[in-house]
């Protein structure tokens, strides 16, 4: 027989519901039932706070209407005065238009964080210095040694007359003068003093003598080359296209060697006494060069092109409020200030830090069309900047419509983008700036106006500007003359404690570098970043950790800090340290 079932166990008789076990259970009952629903709605709570508290710190971070304005500590700036406020973006408010979004949100969140947690420690070591290294170059493109190199001409002068009409901003024409004083030597020609083309980009018509000190740069030069201000009567007449002595930049390749001089144009110069480059710039070569020539480029550019005294004046009075103080004579600021460095100025309000970071942002809306390249504004953004192309560039435009041109996200992975202002402050947060740091804006208009500078200003306060710094009244005499701003801006770059470039392809940028080394002795430490690297580290901005994207971004901009010697065919305004320009004081 199967095996009985056993009996189920004895339960406890059910209580009655007036009794005192039934109250108790009841009331057990009741709060397991509320703790339930209780606990999903705490857990809700904690879920939406943080929400809301990232909804925040997101929306603080794109919405210009709460953006802080660019200040000085003391003394706020007028809004009219900027030069960071756009025309666009009044009309972009009228018409309803939503403010052009800030990108990497995420990261921006997470430098502000990490910011906030830095305050009360130290900066890195070397953050405002050069490696020990930079001590062992010394200036010395000012010595000269004709006699040493007897295969180059006199400079007598008595071959014929050049004339040069440079185009571009202040950084091309300034490239082209070198250039030109370099093949008036070598061509044993007078140079006349040259002149600048005027540019429907640039809106200036400034001429060399607006600029550069005209008996300065003839006197210095003297040794080297003739230099008159104009060509003599009996030529001024002649049609030298007629004559076949106009020769612009398709008659001579980019770069060309002096042997293509010697060949192509001293002919000309022989038979017609003059020759005129039209839209002379980096037209000779870096090598192969003979070493006294080099030296002379050299020597140009850092010695004897000096600033009209209107422009020293107005950049001594900017370092000045910059610094807190005087600026002390050196090489470099008598080069920069001559004798307006160590002169008592009325400098009104000073910044309280004797430290500043000056920072070029090359984000204007002609380098941002021009680079091909998407930052986040959509079809609006598309349009606004193909409009901007068919006008100024109308060659890129053809391009564009007849060739399949590489695509805006692989341009990026390539570092061909400049970096926008979220993409510079999130640098300078990586690699140990407190956000106490005094920063100086240099550059023109920035594409997207304030709300575009809306994510630098939020993690950096003290953000100042030329405008900012400097009274309506200081600066109406560079109004309308945006070479002489850019004048302003090389000055406050070139004398800052440290200066961080955002597109080393800039000529703005590789000049202020350039003079950062030869006058710097090591304390000017200038930050380069490897775009293509920064890229592909930005790229993972959705997952990567602070703390991760700190190390790398601190990994490559050592990297760009390390002291070499100029590479073979490299600029020597860029990179000033060889024998021809700077000499090593350890041989």
């Amino acid at each position: 027989m199967p095996e009985a079932a056993s009996p189920p166990p004895l339960l406890p008789p059910p209580a009655s519901a007036s009794s005192p076990a039934a109250s108790v259970l009841r009331a057990r009952r009741r709060r397991r039932a509320w703790r339930r629903p209780r606990g999903l709605l705490c857990w809700g709570a904690l879920v939406a706070f943080f929400f809301l508290m990232n909804w925040w710190m997101f929306s603080h971070l794109q919405d210009p209407a709460t953006r802080p304005r660019f200040r000085l500590r003391r003394n706020p700036p007028r809004a009219t005065n900027s030069s960071l406020s756009t025309l666009e973006e009044v009309n972009a408010t009228e018409k309803g238009k939503r403010p052009h979004p800030v990108m990497l949100t995420r990261l921006l969140a997470l430098a502000a964080h990490a910011l906030a947690e830095a305050d009360n420690r130290p900066e890195p070591k070397d953050l405002w210095k050069e490696p020990i290294n930079a001590t062992l170059w010394k200036p010395c493109s000012d010595q000269r040694d004709w006699e040493a190199s007897g295969n180059i001409s006199s400079s007598e002068g008595t071959n014929g007359y050049i004339i040069i009409s440079a185009n571009g901003g202040i950084n091309q024409q300034r490239v082209a003068i070198c250039n030109a004083v370099t093949i008036s030597r070598l061509l044993n020609a007078t140079l006349v003093i040259p002149k600048f083309l005027y540019s429907n980009v640039w809106l200036d018509k400034s001429q060399f003598r607006d600029i550069y000190q005209e008996d300065y740069f003839i006197k210095y030069l003297k040794p080297d080359i003739r230099i008159v201000k104009e060509l003599p009567l009996e030529l001024q007449s002649l049609d030298l296209e007629a004559i076949g002595s106009l020769v612009n930049d398709t008659d001579v390749m980019k770069e060309s060697k002096p042997s293509i001089y010697v060949k192509k144009i001293l002919p000309i110069l022989l038979k017609n006494r003059v020759v005129h480059f039209v839209g002379f710039g980096n037209r000779l070569s870096f090598d192969p060069i003979p070493f006294q020539l080099q030296r002379l480029r050299c020597r140009c550019n850092f010695h004897a092109l000096r600033f009209v005294h209107k422009i020293q004046e107005t950049g001594a009075l900017l370092v000045e409020r910059l610094q807190g103080h005087m600026p002390h004579l050196s090489p470099l600021q008598d080069n920069l200030l001559g004798h307006f460095a160590g002169k008592s100025i009325p400098s009104g309000n000073r910044n309280e830090s004797s430290k500043y970071l000056a920072v070029h942002l090359r984000f204007e809306i002609d380098m941002v069309a021009y680079s091909m390249c998407y930052f986040g504004g959509g079809k609006d953004e598309e349009e606004e900047l193909e409009m901007y192309r068919q006008i100024h560039f109308p060659a890129l435009t053809e391009i564009k419509r007849t060739t399949k041109l590489p695509s805006a996200a692989f341009l990026r992975s390539e570092g061909k983008c400049p970096l926008a202002p979220e993409e510079a402050v999130l640098m300078l947060a990586a690699i140990g700036f407190k956000r106490r740091t005094s920063i100086y804006i240099a550059g023109a208009e920035i594409y997207g106006g304030r709300h575009r500078m809306a994510a630098i200003s939020r993690l950096y306060p003290a953000l100042v500007t030329k405008e900012t710094l400097l009274s309506p009244s200081e600066l109406e005499p560079f109004r309308n003359f945006s070479s002489q701003l850019a004048a302003l801006d090389f000055i406050a770059c070139a004398s800052a404690d440290a200066f961080a470039m955002t597109d080393p392809g800039s000529q703005f940028s590789s000049l202020v570098q350039g003079y950062r080394m030869y006058y710097g002795g090591g304390d000017l430490p200038t930050l380069r970043p490897n775009k293509r690297r920064l890229a592909s580290i930005l790229v993972k901005n959705a997952t990567i950790e602070w703390k991760e994207f700190e190390t790398r971004v601190n990994k490559l901009i050592q990297q760009t800090k390390q002291v070499h010697e100029r590479p073979i065919a490299r600029s020597i305004f860029r990179h000033p340290r060889c024998p021809e320009c700077m000499c090593r004081t350890d041989n």
